[in-house]
Protein backbone atom coordinates (compact mmCIF):
# COMPACT_ATOMS: atom_id res chain seq x y z
CA UNK A 1 0.00 0.00 0.00
CA UNK A 2 1.04 3.24 -0.63
CA UNK A 3 2.93 5.51 2.06
CA UNK A 4 2.49 8.68 0.59
CA UNK A 5 -0.68 11.41 1.50
CA UNK A 6 -0.39 12.81 -2.50
CA UNK A 7 -0.26 8.88 -3.66
CA UNK A 8 -3.09 8.02 -1.24
CA UNK A 9 -5.31 10.79 -3.11
CA UNK A 10 -4.11 10.29 -6.52
CA UNK A 11 -5.37 6.28 -5.75
CA UNK A 12 -8.63 7.63 -5.00
CA UNK A 13 -9.26 9.99 -8.05
CA UNK A 14 -8.03 7.01 -10.53
CA UNK A 15 -10.56 4.52 -9.14
CA UNK A 16 -13.79 7.61 -9.46
CA UNK A 17 -12.38 8.84 -12.93
CA UNK A 18 -12.40 4.73 -14.08
CA UNK A 19 -15.75 4.19 -12.41
CA UNK A 20 -16.96 7.56 -14.27
CA UNK A 21 -15.82 6.82 -17.61
CA UNK A 22 -16.94 3.20 -17.70
CA UNK A 23 -19.97 4.45 -16.90
CA UNK A 24 -20.12 6.96 -20.01
CA UNK A 25 -18.10 3.67 -22.22
CA UNK A 26 -20.79 1.38 -21.23
CA UNK A 27 -23.78 3.68 -22.16
CA UNK A 28 -22.25 4.28 -25.86
CA UNK A 29 -21.93 0.86 -26.17
CA UNK A 30 -25.30 0.14 -25.70
CA UNK A 31 -26.45 2.94 -27.68
CA UNK A 32 -24.46 1.55 -30.60
CA UNK A 33 -25.40 -1.87 -29.91
CA UNK A 34 -28.97 -0.65 -30.31
CA UNK A 35 -28.81 1.25 -33.69
CA UNK A 36 -27.24 -1.31 -35.59
CA UNK A 37 -29.79 -3.74 -33.78
CA UNK A 38 -32.58 -1.19 -35.28
CA UNK A 39 -33.89 -2.50 -38.64
CA UNK A 40 -36.17 0.34 -39.27
CA UNK A 41 -34.08 3.12 -41.60
CA UNK A 42 -36.45 6.24 -40.01
CA UNK A 43 -35.67 5.25 -36.56
CA UNK A 44 -32.21 4.66 -37.32
CA UNK A 45 -31.16 7.93 -39.03
CA UNK A 46 -33.23 9.65 -35.73
CA UNK A 47 -30.89 7.76 -33.38
CA UNK A 48 -27.72 8.36 -35.22
CA UNK A 49 -27.43 12.29 -34.56
CA UNK A 50 -27.88 11.24 -30.94
CA UNK A 51 -24.52 8.29 -31.19
CA UNK A 52 -22.33 10.56 -33.28
CA UNK A 53 -22.51 13.25 -30.05
CA UNK A 54 -21.87 10.66 -27.60
CA UNK A 55 -19.21 8.96 -29.53
CA UNK A 56 -17.53 12.94 -30.33
CA UNK A 57 -18.01 13.96 -26.57
CA UNK A 58 -16.19 10.55 -25.70
CA UNK A 59 -13.10 11.19 -28.14
CA UNK A 60 -12.72 14.84 -27.03
CA UNK A 61 -12.50 13.77 -23.29
CA UNK A 62 -10.24 11.41 -24.02
CA UNK A 63 -12.09 8.40 -22.96
CA UNK A 64 -12.20 6.46 -26.33
CA UNK A 65 -9.58 7.11 -29.12
CA UNK A 66 -10.53 9.48 -31.87
CA UNK A 67 -9.85 6.73 -34.65
CA UNK A 68 -12.07 4.74 -32.84
CA UNK A 69 -14.92 7.16 -32.69
CA UNK A 70 -14.46 7.64 -36.58
CA UNK A 71 -14.35 3.99 -37.12
CA UNK A 72 -17.52 3.76 -35.61
CA UNK A 73 -19.47 6.53 -36.93
CA UNK A 74 -18.01 5.31 -40.15
CA UNK A 75 -19.49 2.12 -39.92
CA UNK A 76 -22.71 2.81 -38.65
CA UNK A 77 -23.32 5.25 -41.35
CA UNK A 78 -22.24 2.37 -43.74
CA UNK A 79 -25.08 0.41 -41.92
CA UNK A 80 -27.98 2.96 -41.90
CA UNK A 81 -27.29 3.52 -45.60
CA UNK A 82 -27.64 -0.34 -46.91
CA UNK A 83 -30.99 -0.08 -44.48
CA UNK A 84 -34.03 -1.07 -47.22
Amino acid sequence: MANHKSSLKRIRQTATRKAHNHYYAKTVRNAVRDLRATSDKAQATAMLPKVTSMLDKLAKRNIIHRNKAANLKSGLAIYINKLA
